[in-house]
C-alpha cells in the first residue's frame, strides 16, 4: 500500500498521526499557494495506489478527477462546494472513493442507531448548536475558512455540512432551507457563523447552529416521541419515558435512563480514527464501497449548495 497524502494543515496532520499509529508509510504531497499544484512533486502522487485529499474544499474535485482511477481515495468533506463540480463529480460515479463524514462514527450517532432499544419512537424534533472561537484566532484571517473564494459558504460548508450529513445518515432529510450565513466577526469575508432549517421525510424538523465567534459550547438534543437524547458538551443523557407525573398529577421532565461520560476531543479524534480504518479496511481487502455509501455522500453535498 502506497499511501499519498494531499495537504498538511492541521486537520491533515490529525490523519497522519493516526496512519503514524498505524504504522502506515505516506508520502505528504505540499501544494504551493496560489493553485495548490506543483508539477515538480505531483508525480510522486502518481506512484501511489491510496490517496488522502485533505486540501481546501474548492480543490478537491481537481484532485480526484486527475487520481481517482484505479485508486483508492479518502476525500475530506464536503466532496465539493459548488454546483458545476457537483454535476462533474456525479459523472465519476467511482466505486473506490470515499468521503470522510466521519460524524456518522461519533457517539451521539452511536445512541441514536439504538434508539429502537429504549423504545424512544420517532423523532419529532432535534436543536444542534455547536461553536467554539476559531475566527478569534490570528491565523484565521489568512486561512482558506475566512476566504469567500475559496470557502463561499465558510462554516455551513465546513462544519454544519457535517450536523446535515449526520442528520441525513441518521433521519433521512427530504429539504434543507436557505442557510442564515453571517460574519459576526468581520474578519475574513466569508461566513463565520450559520443557521439553517432542516425539514425531515417523515415530517420532522431539525435546526442546526454553528459558529467561529464565540465561547466553545456543544449542545445536541433530539426531541422523540417517548423520550430525549441529549449530549451537553461531554455528557450524553437517554431520558425516558415522556409521561412522567409528579404527586399532583403534572408532567415532569422524564427520568434519566442512562448518563454517559465522553472526552469530546477523544470522541472527535476516535471518530475520525473509525472512518479512517472504515476505509483502509475495504483497500486492503480490494473491496468496493457499498454504492449507498456514495449516494448518501453526494446527497448530503447538494443539501448544502
Amino acid at each position: 500500500m502506497k499511501i499519498g497524502i494531499i495537504g498538511n494543515g492541521k486537520h491533515s496532520k490529525r490523519l497522519q498521526k493516526i496512519l503514524n499509529k498505524k504504522k502506515l508509510n505516506f508520502f505528504v504531497y505540499k501544494p504551493k499557494k496560489p493553485n495548490y499544484f506543483d508539477e515538480n512533486e505531483f508525480y510522486k502522487l502518481n506512484k501511489c495506489n491510496v490517496i488522502f485529499i485533505i486540501s481546501p474544499n474548492s480543490t478537491h474535485y481537481e484532485y480526484i478527477k486527475l487520481l481517482y482511477n484505479n485508486r483508492y481515495i479518502f476525500c475530506e468533506k464536503p466532496p465539493v462546494n459548488n454546483k458545476k463540480d457537483l454535476l462533474k463529480l456525479k459523472n465519476i460515479k467511482s466505486n473506490k472513493i470515499y468521503f470522510n463524514y466521519n460524524f456518522r462514527f461519533m457517539k451521539i450517532s452511536e445512541i441514536i442507531t439504538k434508539k429502537d432499544k429504549y423504545k424512544l419512537g420517532n423523532l419529532v424534533y432535534a436543536n444542534l448548536s455547536s461553536s467554539h472561537g476559531l475566527a478569534q484566532k490570528k491565523e484565521y484571517e489568512n486561512s482558506w475558512r475566512s476566504n469567500l473564494n475559496k470557502s463561499p459558504k465558510g462554516i455551513f460548508e465546513i462544519v454544519s455540512i457535517h450536523y446535515i450529513d449526520m442528520i441525513n445518515y441518521l433521519f433521512q432529510i427530504k429539504k434543507v432551507k436557505k442557510p442564515i450565513l453571517l460574519n459576526l466577526s468581520k474578519i475574513g469575508n466569508s461566513f463565520d457563523t450559520s443557521l439553517v432549517e432542516i425539514n425531515l421525510k417523515n415530517k420532522s424538523l431539525v435546526n442546526i447552529f454553528n459558529s467561529y465567534n464565540t465561547a466553545y459550547s456543544k449542545n445536541l438534543t433530539f426531541l422523540f416521541e417517548n423520550g430525549i437524547i441529549e449530549q451537553r458538551n461531554n455528557i450524553i443523557e437517554i431520558k425516558g419515558p415522556s409521561l412522567n407525573f409528579d404527586n399532583k398529577g403534572f408532567f415532569k421532565p422524564p427520568k434519566i435512563i442512562k448518563k454517559i461520560k465522553i472526552n469530546e476531543s477523544k470522541d472527535y479524534d476516535g471518530s475520525l480514527e473509525k472512518s479512517i480504518l472504515f476505509f483502509l479496511s475495504h483497500v486492503r481487502k480490494k473491496k468496493l464501497f457499498d454504492k449507498k455509501i456514495w449516494d448518501c455522500s453526494i446527497e448530503s453535498n447538494s443539501l448544502i449548495l
